[in-house]
């Protein structure tokens, strides 16, 4: 009697290969073990992919303008150039790269100004290992990295900052008490219409007020306007 055939095994099945290209980053910081360490960290997860490493601020600068990572890790407290120095230099040539400033330590006014300057992220160095990765996936995913959380609204998280830090005397860079109010309305996220419906005026006279307080404070977006007012306490952070 002939046996019943088995069905064949199939078979094993191998994981599908990612079409998504891995995230490629350059690390700064002047300390070597820090860079190993963070390497290390990296390297376990086949979606990130460092592309150089380097160990003061100028080299920071050549390497991301060379090879123009996705996200620069970037130490702080850089030798030959701090930090945010070297992101100054860095965002003046306009390259495409995420900022996440690495630090043992900064203050309230640093990260402000850190912020301004264009960076996505600050991760504490003795919280790297809970925060790294998840820190890079926010701020590639367009999202910024600050206080150990993920941060959508960055006014709001400036907001935050302001109430945190000391508040100096306030400068109206030359706005008009019109003008000021409607920084005010910016920050808090009004359109032109809400403005112009709340005080009033017509659209076009809130148009001439925003290029009015765009020429006095030196910004161009409305986002950079809201950054600068909070900044230099155009605003109360309280209202």
């Amino acid at each position: 009697m002939t046996s019943p055939s088995r069905p064949a095994k199939p078979a094993p099945s191998r994981p599908a290969k990612s079409s998504t290209p891995a995230i490629r980053i350059l690390l700064a910081d002047d300390h070597p073990v820090v860079r190993i360490g963070v390497r290390n960290m990296l390297q376990t997860d086949r979606t990130f992919e460092v592309v150089g490493e380097c160990g003061d601020g100028d080299e920071a600068i050549t390497q991301t303008l060379d090879l123009l990572p996705d996200i620069l890790l970037l130490d702080l407290y850089m030798p030959r150039l701090p930090g945010l120095e070297a992101m100054r230099a860095i965002m003046s040539g306009s390259p495409s790269v995420k900022i996440v400033l690495l630090t043992s330590t900064i203050t309230t006014q640093q990260v402000i100004e850190a912020l301004q300057i264009g960076a996505r992220g600050i991760i504490l160095k003795d919280a790297l290992a809970d925060h790294l990765t998840t820190a890079i996936r926010a701020v590639v995913s367009g999202d910024y990295w600050i206080g150990g959380r993920r941060v959508v609204n960055l006014v709001g998280a400036l907001h935050e900052l302001m109430q945190k830090a000391a508040v100096p005397d306030r400068k109206t860079f030359g706005l008009t008490p019109r003008e000021m109010e409607v920084v005010a309305c910016i920050v808090e996220g009004c359109s032109n219409r809400d403005i112009a419906k709340q005080f009033g005026l017509s659209e076009e006279t809130v148009k001439r007020h925003l290029s009015n307080i765009f020429d006095k404070t030196g910004v161009s977006t409305r986002l950079e306007l809201a950054m600068f007012a909070i900044a230099h306490h155009l605003v109360n952070p309280d209202q």
